[in-house]
């Protein structure tokens, strides 16, 4: 990864909300945290090369409650980037609660890298819960809809 290419995506997680953030390019795999009060820091994968730049330490916070786990079969996010509940912001959303699915059937979308990622719902039924925002930071693995 070049350079500038790696302080663009530094900037770009810094000024998110984002506290979590792992990407593997060309063999090397590069994972940033931040506490929002810290600063950012990047880990290089074992065996990749020493990333170009000073990288202070950031202590992890105390660990938060865990939340309830919602019921039923939950749709999580299969990457990190922005959610958005509607092809266009002045189109109806994808799904509403209470709303009947089908397996294959499209939730909602999620930004990443100027892609747009279709999320479809991997259960028939209803949607419980929505769980994110329109236009909220999601994370890897984070739960985004509860089908019943």
């Amino acid at each position: 990864m070049e350079f500038e290419n790696l302080i663009t995506l530094i900037n770009t997680v810094s000024s998110s909300k984002l506290t979590h953030f792992s990407i593997e390019y060309d063999g090397c795999k590069i994972t940033m945290k931040a506490d929002r009060g810290m600063k950012v820091t990047a880990v290089p994968a074992p065996g990749a090369a020493p990333l170009p730049l000073p990288v202070p330490a950031v202590e992890a916070p105390a660990a938060a409650p865990a939340p309830e786990q919602p019921q039923g079969d939950v749709v999580k996010s299969p990457l990190v980037g922005t959610f958005y509940n509607a092809q266009s912001p002045d189109a109806d959303p994808f799904v509403r609660v209470g709303d009947t699915v089908k397996k294959g059937q499209v939730l909602g979308i999620v930004e990443a890298m100027k892609l747009m990622n279709e999320i479809t719902s991997e259960y028939d039924g209803v949607v419980k819960e929505i769980l994110v925002k329109n236009e909220q930071m999601v994370e890897y693995g984070q739960p985004l809809f509860v089908i019943g």
